[in-house]
């Protein structure tokens, strides 16, 4: 098999915490409850099934739980970002450029070598002592817009497909930065997590990618229900 691995370059987390004030005038102001501001932590964090020690969601309807447990991004995308904005017109010059890197899309893990590209559905990573399984693309909301004041940064992530993923915890333990994510098993390398951003935000006349994904095991549920539901308006 192809020996594929990456590299942790941080770990980060963080509990959901209320920002904002009532008073305030300005809608990015306005209070709201995230979990998004997570820290880097030194040493080993002991990973559980529902993500790290130390870590949490705010909003449990959309986010976190098995198919969730931890968000992964690829540290090669923030120099490009930095590079895009400072071409953007509506990008303020008080935007913090120098902060936009690691941790910075809110991930558990920023990962070097590995990106949407080369990290298929269903592959089962060993890192420390633990052992993950990529569940689903991430589905940024709008909290990624509000935690950098640019709004059309979620649209933005969506239209260039670099939104990181998701993995599941097949086997508790530890995880440190600087540690090895090692390919331990790829079932679907058919399918990137490139090819499956495509299919659900592009491609959505797509039959018969969309009743494989519906039936894929290893895919998340609430996103195996999309495919489902769009399948059932297609040919209803």
């Amino acid at each position: 098999m192809l020996i594929i691995k990456g590299v942790v370059l941080q770990v980060a987390v963080g509990l959901p915490q209320q920002y904002g004030s009532p008073n305030a005038t300005d809608p990015m102001d306005k209070p709201w409850q995230t979990g998004f501001f997570k820290q880097p932590v030194t040493g080993a964090v002991r990973l559980n099934r529902l993500g790290f020690e130390g870590d949490g969601v705010a909003d449990l309807v959309n986010h976190g739980g098995k198919d969730k447990a931890v968000l992964c991004y690829s540290a090669e995308h923030y120099p490009v970002w930095r590079a895009e904005f400072q071409q953007m017109e509506a990008v303020s010059e008080r935007f913090p450029l120098e902060s936009f890197g690691d941790g910075a899309f809110g991930e558990n893990l920023t990962m070097a070598g590995l990106s949407e590209e080369n990290v298929c559905l269903g592959d089962v990573y060993e890192v420390g002592s633990a052992k993950i399984q990529v569940s689903q693309p991430r589905q940024p909301c709008w909290k990624l817009g509000r935690r950098w004041r640019l709004k059309q940064l979620t649209a933005l992530a969506v239209s260039t497909g670099r939104m990181g993923w998701y993995v599941r915890v097949l086997e508790e333990g530890g995880v440190a930065a600087g540690e090895e994510m090692v390919l331990a098993e790829r079932t679907l390398p058919e399918w990137p997590v490139s090819r499956l951003n495509q299919l659900f935000y592009r491609d959505r006349s797509n039959l018969e990618d969309a009743q494989e994904m519906a039936n894929c095991d290893v895919l998340a549920e609430a996103w195996r229900s999309e495919f489902r539901k769009r399948i059932k308006k297609i040919t209803s």
